[in-house]
């Protein structure tokens, strides 16, 4: 399991309507990408929560747009006029997270989209994996692209990150805000969904995907920790809600 790295060659437009200013660029390798940058709001853990939520995701079988490391060098903050962009594409040089561009893609509308039930019920039991808030019908993180059903944005996943301080207590914990994710209606297969799911990721397929987080990444002046026992953490955390996803299934059913 590898991600490719693409350079940044130009700067197209930015996606003012995220809180965290993405943008659409274009790479070296001929493609648009949506770039997550480094120097925003959440900075470098959101990029963390979009890698292992985008990954994890696409190891139970949902689709989501390819990610990719995206190089970005101070160029580009020279030439942009606009200070809020100018400021954001000065602190982002160096390795930032991009999602392939799905043109044409719409963003889900629950009363008219498509999910089909399996696949709603693998997006529900996901983000009760990941403590995934932002998927409701407010903010859908989803969209429909060539009629079937995308997943984008978990940077808002995993949020015991923030502070470290009680993650275990989070892992051991299920996720009660799934009563309000958009998808929950239609989870109409999460024990088919749970089986499927415990089939596909397993310690190995954790540890695989931790282990795709730069060091970089994980470096952080107010915590001293190394890359290397934070990957632990996220991989126990992972492996923890794993072993209670029968709690989470019983959950995410109740709530529906």
């Amino acid at each position: 399991m590898e991600l490719r790295t693409v350079d940044v060659i130009r700067y197209v437009t930015p996606l003012r309507e995220g809180g965290s200013m993405p943008a659409i660029v274009e790479a070296d390798d001929g493609f648009l990408y949506v770039i997550k940058f480094r120097g925003a709001g959440q900075g470098k853990k959101a990029l963390i929560a979009e890698l292992i939520g985008g990954e994890l995701a696409r190891v139970m079988g949902l689709k989501v747009p390819e990610l990719v490391f995206m190089n970005l060098d101070d160029s580009f903050s020279k030439l942009e006029p606009d200070e809020e962009i100018q400021d954001l594409l000065k602190f982002s040089v160096g390795l930032n997270l991009g999602l392939h561009y799905l043109s044409g893609s719409i963003t889900y509308d629950p009363l008219v989209s498509i999910a089909d039930p399996l696949s709603a019920s693998k997006v529900v039991l996901l983000d009760s994996m990941i403590t995934n808030m932002d998927r409701t019908a407010r903010n859908t993180n989803l969209l429909n692209w060539n009629k079937e059903l995308w997943l984008i944005d978990h940077g808002a996943c995993l949020y015991f990150h923030h502070s470290w301080d009680n993650w275990k207590k989070h892992a051991e914990q299920t996720f009660p805000l799934i009563k309000d994710h958009v998808l929950l209606a239609r989870a109409t297969e999460l024990e088919e969904a749970a089986k499927q799911i415990k089939a596909n990721v397993t310690e190995q397929v954790i540890e695989e995907i931790v282990s795709l987080i730069p060091d970089d990444w994980l470096i952080e002046e107010s915590h001293n920790n190394t890359p290397t026992e934070k990957r632990k953490v996220y991989a126990t955390f992972l492996e923890t809600k794993l072993s209670n996803l029968d709690s989470l299934t019983k959950e995410a059913n109740n709530a529906r």
